[in-house]
């Protein structure tokens, strides 16, 4: 008798430790993903990683920074640029509205310079007849896919460009990309114009004025 209540307890005890397992484990957990298909669902979503960049950037801009007293240099929405120091100038269309820097990349090539992947383009201005053609040649970054309508992957190669616009030189991130059906061969996005100074879009040409606020 004394075995059978003993036994009883047990029994009870079990069903009792059961019962607030039941309580405790997470309700209505998802089933755990492929590890392979989340992988290349992430890297194949670059407008998700776009917006997250657009939203950090946001977020950035919004935190109250001291203007400083020294002048700051103005520049029109197009100004004359030079690319890695070459001679003959190109049109540039400086836009706030765009966060990359972007290029007209022609005859690409990626080749490789101290075990490190560089890339050897033709820029030319597609919007003047008989433009001149420069080889270019500078250090690759990163590729990068965007997607065009249609839902189809496109690849861009994101390489680092030194430009000189009136008496400032920076130097940053492009995107090679095909830019015949653009204003000009040369976009310079937010992420550079920071480093530049201000934009007046009701104006152009302003870097050669040296003109300051």
């Amino acid at each position: 008798m004394k075995n059978l209540s003993t036994a009883t307890f047990a029994l009870s005890l079990i069903f009792s430790l059961t019962s607030i397992a039941r309580e405790a484990a997470p309700k209505n957990v998802a089933p755990a993903k492929d590890a392979s298909k989340e992988t290349a669902r992430i890297a194949d979503s670059t407008e998700q990683i776009t917006g997250s960049a657009e939203i950090q950037e946001i977020a950035e801009a919004a935190v109250a920074k001291p203007v400083s007293a020294d002048p700051v240099q103005l520049f029109g929405w197009r100004e004359n640029i030079h690319v890695n120091e070459i001679k003959d100038s190109f049109i540039a269309k400086l836009d706030t509205g765009a966060r990359t820097s972007s290029i007209h990349a022609e005859q690409k090539e990626m080749f490789e310079r101290d075990g490190k992947k560089w890339m050897r383009f033709v820029l030319t201005d597609p919007t003047v007849e008989k433009s001149v053609r420069v080889r270019v040649e500078a250090p690759l970054v990163r590729i990068v896919y965007i997607k065009e309508p249609g839902g189809i992957s496109t690849p861009r190669e994101v390489v680092i460009l030194s430009i000189k616009i009136g008496g400032r030189k920076v130097r940053g991130e492009f995107t090679l990309n095909n830019r015949n059906n653009m204003l000009a061969p040369v976009l310079i996005g937010r992420s550079m114009l920071k480093e530049l100074g201000w934009v007046d879009p009701a104006r152009t040409h302003l870097a050669e004025k040296k003109i300051y606020r």
